[in-house]
């Protein structure tokens, strides 16, 4: 037996090779097996996304363009009421169902989707009786017809719209948006379309939208659900109803509270509106905001993208790296929002008539101070993230709340004596003190953080220096 015996130099020569040999292969491993896969679930999350939010904000434009003001105001007070129970199922039932599907019931995933299955439809139940009830006292309480009936359209489509969202979230646990994606096309295809079809018939209206919103929603649903009973493994156990909204109720209530906190400054004004200026100048006002719609949307992906980012951040490199993300989150937010109002203002009058057939023009001179509160509210986003992943989401509670204060107390006043431009006005305040105290809240909690880690590193260079 002979030994080959091999100097330094050729032995490093040899592993240099090796490695030289070694590197493509790994680069196409993690090209074909990790980037790939990843990027394509990424673009197919960001498609039904937006389908989803598009087709609502392409609809938002089109009944603001075919219907008459008072219609078009019904609706939008309507829909101001939808984001809320929107908000609410999604803390009771969609945050829940993301966070327990990957701890406590990973291996019983069949089961506990048709607990929330049922789940779904008790809540709905709760939300169509005091949707019902709503549309008959605005008959007869408010004498509000136009309002009563839309009421009622969004009373029959809310169980179909809400299970729609839950079935999406469900690929989302295995994640797989490519079902999800698919659905969603069917309901932005057949809600444009049946808008379409239903202005075309002269039945436009807003319950026939709500209506259209739910048939489509129903549609996509439907889709889902054979999809997902193909794709899941067999249940494990049986799941029991009380167990399910026991630890949803336990995880969601604070959530709950935010939500709502939440919601008050910024669609609060759309029922004030209506009931001191009418339905015409809700019109208006959803008219307006319609043209936020787009920074709103991506600055809502975007947070659901630098959410991990951010607990990363925050994880590796404490309290420092958190401050300097927070800064470069809000100049980019900040930025991006100034970068869009500057293109649109200066054509806002051409966009209103081209958007809105020549309909609220004189809200279009409100443009200017309403990218102003966008902006505002864009400046809150980096210290939202950033709390998030420190895990400490009730201090949004608290930020929230203080601009609750502020959309009620000025608020009212502001609506009833100053119509439009008092609402807008109190949300520039609204969204100012949200600021403040988002990033006072941030400021502390750093601070806490940083005293920990100071008392975490003094004890330790103590022991290096007695070693």
């Amino acid at each position: 037996m002979s030994v080959k015996f091999e100097d330094e130099s050729g032995a490093a020569a040899r592993g240099k090779n090796e490695d030289s040999d070694r590197v493509p292969v790994l680069s196409r491993r993690f090209i074909t097996e990790k980037f790939l896969p990843w990027a394509a679930k990424g673009g197919l999350a960001l498609l039904d996304f937006g389908l989803y939010s598009g087709s609502n904000f392409l609809l938002g434009i089109l009944l603001a363009r075919w219907m008459v003001p008072e219609q078009y105001g019904a609706y939008a007070l309507v829909f101001s009421i939808f984001i809320l129970i929107t908000f609410l199922y999604q803390a009771l039932l969609l945050e829940p169902l993301s966070v327990f599907s990957g701890t406590t019931y990973s291996k019983n995933l069949r089961g506990y989707l048709q607990s929330n299955f049922w789940l779904h439809w008790g809540v709905s139940a709760v939300i169509c009786l005091l949707m019902g009830g709503t549309a008959v006292a605005a008959k007869y309480w408010f004498h509000s017809p136009v309002s009563a009936m839309a009421f009622a359209g969004m009373t029959a489509a809310t169980p179909f719209i809400l299970i729609h969202a839950l079935g999406r979230r469900s690929f989302y646990l295995k994640l797989s948006p490519g079902p999800a994606a698919f659905g969603s096309s069917f309901y932005c295809v057949l809600v444009v379309s049946g808008s379409f079809l239903l202005f075309k018939l002269g039945w436009l209206s807003a319950f026939s939208a709500f209506l259209v919103m739910g048939f489509a929603a129903l549609v996509g649903g439907v889709i889902m659900v054979f999809q997902l009973h193909a794709k899941l493994e067999p249940a494990t156990a049986e799941m029991y109803l009380n167990e399910t909204w026991k630890k949803h109720w336990e995880y969601g209530k604070w959530a709950l509270g935010t939500c709502i906190v939440g919601w008050i400054p910024t669609y609060v004004y759309i029922p004030l509106v209506s009931k001191f200026s009418g339905l015409a100048v809700t019109a208006e006002l959803r008219a307006l905001m319609n043209l936020g719609g787009p920074v709103l949307q991506t600055y809502a992906a975007l947070s659901m993208l630098f959410l991990p980012f951010a607990a990363r951040v925050q994880g590796a490199e404490g309290s420092r790296g958190s401050a300097a993300l927070t800064r470069k989150l809000t100049a980019l937010f900040v930025a991006g929002a100034i970068a869009y109002w500057i293109v649109l203002i200066p054509l806002r009058r051409p966009l209103f008539a081209l958007l809105y057939a020549g309909k609220y023009m004189d809200a279009s001179s409100l443009l200017p101070l309403f990218a102003a509160e966008t902006v505002i509210w864009s400046a809150a986003l980096g210290p939202a993230i950033v709390l998030r992943a420190m895990e400490y989401p009730r201090s949004l509670f608290f930020a929230n709340g203080a601009a609750s204060v502020v959309a009620i107390v000025f608020g009212i006043p502001a609506t009833r004596y100053f119509g439009l431009r008092g609402v807008i006005w109190s949300m520039v305040l609204a969204n100012v003190l949200y600021v403040v105290v988002a990033f006072l809240l941030l400021g502390r909690k750093l601070a806490t953080l940083k005293s920990v880690e100071t008392e975490i590193v003094i004890p330790r260079q103590a022991e290096e220096v007695a070693f």
